[in-house]
């Protein structure tokens, strides 16, 4: 099916949140999006925002917009669909502290929960009751393997990814029928900006794997995609591994 299905000559307009995100950078890449696609990059850091959009072969603006300020985020979705419909929206804020960290200091495990799931929550329901108004958008979200059983090296971070996840498939199902579809990504471990310093795991992917596979997941109607594909059988295992056995895995 057509990621975007209005034609030759139409403007398409996506908006990425966590605007210099390498995966979503990398899926907005792997889309292969009309030329005149629209594209809003949103985030804190304007100078990297308009780096990030001179590497992209659309026409590019910024937004001021951060995950953990949950009171603008209806006036930011407002704004942003003022200027006209979104055809998609991809969710890709997010950030990773090491648990000792948010051990050490509690605030950063706040901020590290509004960043990766209650930013999510409430940016997303703004949004997706513009598009449900308007019959018709997409909606990516980008999980994580993380979410399936957080585990204890990093469960603040495996907790929060596991409520992103809930809660995407919730709004799927909440918007059935509506024209509006949502799209749950859940990669492995990413070699990348968020993970350097990190021994690789197992099954690792770059972001423009997780870029590609993502855009075949659209291209192909699925309402998720497991990065790589493997992730899906390994996830069922994950879940019957007997709690004791569970507490030894150290990373």
């Amino acid at each position: 099916m057509e990621i975007f299905p209005n034609g030759p000559g139409s403007s398409p307009r996506i908006l990425l949140l966590g605007g210099t995100s390498e995966i979503g950078l990398a899926i907005l890449s792997a889309l292969a999006a009309p030329a005149q696609t629209w594209v809003i990059l949103a985030g804190r850091d304007e100078q990297r925002l308009a780096a990030a959009g001179k590497q992209l072969p659309y026409q590019v603006r910024t937004h001021v917009y951060d995950a953990t300020e949950t009171d603008t985020h209806q006036a930011f979705a407002d704004a942003i669909f003022a200027d006209g419909p979104l055809d998609m929206v991809i969710s890709a804020a997010g950030i990773l502290v090491p648990q000792p960290e948010v051990e050490r200091d509690v605030r950063r495990a706040a901020e590290m929960v509004e960043t990766n799931f209650t930013g999510h929550v409430t940016s997303l329901l703004a949004i997706a009751g513009q598009m449900r108004a308007r019959g018709r958008g997409t909606i990516v979200v980008l999980s994580s393997v993380a979410a399936i059983r957080p585990r204890k090296a990093n469960f603040v971070y495996g907790s929060a990814k596991a409520g992103l996840d809930s809660f995407a498939r919730g709004l799927a199902d909440s918007l059935h029928g509506t024209g509006v579809r949502v799209v749950l990504v859940r990669p492995g471990f990413v070699t990348g900006r968020m993970t350097a310093g990190m021994s690789p795991a197992p099954l690792a992917t770059t972001p423009e794997q997780v870029g590609a596979a993502t855009a075949a997941a659209l291209r192909a109607g699925r309402s998720s995609v497991w990065i790589p594909a493997p992730l899906g059988g390994l996830a069922l295992a994950l879940r019957l591994i007997p709690r004791p056995a569970w507490r030894s895995i150290s990373r």
